[in-house]
């Protein structure tokens, strides 16, 4: 029994010092690889944005047709752009603007991922868009999974046209709780992401989509940030799909967004 007591207390601390250790190394999957967009058949240019911390983030640039809103796209924890170019594909169809970008630490982009630095990284892609010309009433600010906590922060702190969100969360803290509930993983993580600590501060029109089978993010995490979030708002469920169920509706919301933002 003593030894059977040691065993369990030695795998605890294991677990606890993996997580406490290696936690960034979890939720930051820098797995992406660089790719030119054209080899995938997307017209696509390939743009590098400074931040406000030094770091060069490469992206993905589409120039909207006139009157058409851009689409500053936040992707999730793993992969590249290169993932998501169906989406990006569809978008620009459907005469809408997109810049992506890598996060640092992913691709070429230079430095290591953080909280911190990943909002830095979206406010380095709306100062591109300003920049560019669009005006914000003409920005979406839209992000998957992970990236829902960099499209919120922006949309809080910038005037935007519209916020989409794509399984998004109420917090990572809340996420991982419920994922390692057997840790105290509130009082160790580094990066909690705070979605409904902000969403409040969101004053343009907002669509979260969340399946219900989400093993990754719950949907009774985007339905808890959505009870948060200020009218007009949009919530909708994606019976029996998993994660990152947006790409089941893309057609609709690119019609919302049409219908949102012009």
């Amino acid at each position: 029994m003593v030894i059977a007591i040691a065993a369990c207390a030695a795998l605890y601390a294991a677990v606890f010092v993996g997580l406490l250790v290696g936690q960034r190394r979890i939720l930051f999957r820098c797995d992406a690889a660089e790719v030119d967009p054209a080899t995938l058949g997307l017209e696509a240019e390939t743009v590098r944005l400074k931040t406000e911390d030094g770091e060069s983030l490469v992206g993905w640039s589409i120039p909207p047709r006139p009157g058409r809103p851009l689409i500053l796209y936040f992707h999730g924890n793993a992969g590249g752009l290169d993932l998501r170019v169906e989406r990006f594909r569809a978008m620009a169809k459907a005469g809408m603007g997109v810049l992506a970008i890598e996060y640092r630490g992913y691709a070429s982009s230079t430095g290591s991922p953080s909280e911190r630095g990943l909002k830095l990284d979206g406010e380095a892609a709306y100062a591109g868009a300003i920049e560019s010309g669009v005006e914000p009433e003409r920005i979406v600010s839209m992000g998957e999974s992970l990236g829902s906590g960099v499209a919120v922060a922006l949309a809080a702190h910038h005037l935007v046209g519209a916020l989409v969100l794509d399984s998004p969360y109420s917090s990572i803290a809340d996420v991982a709780a419920a994922a390692y509930w057997f840790v105290p993983v509130r009082a160790l993580l580094r990066d909690p992401f705070h979605n409904d600590l902000l969403i409040a501060q969101v004053n343009a029109p907002s669509l979260m989509v969340h399946g219900t089978k989400d093993p990754v993010v719950p949907i009774r995490f985007g339905e808890r940030l959505f009870a948060l979030a200020n009218p007009p708002k949009a919530f909708w469920r994606v019976e029996g799909a998993g994660h990152l169920a947006l790409g089941e509706r893309l057609a609709e919301t690119l019609d919302w967004i049409a219908r949102t933002v012009g």
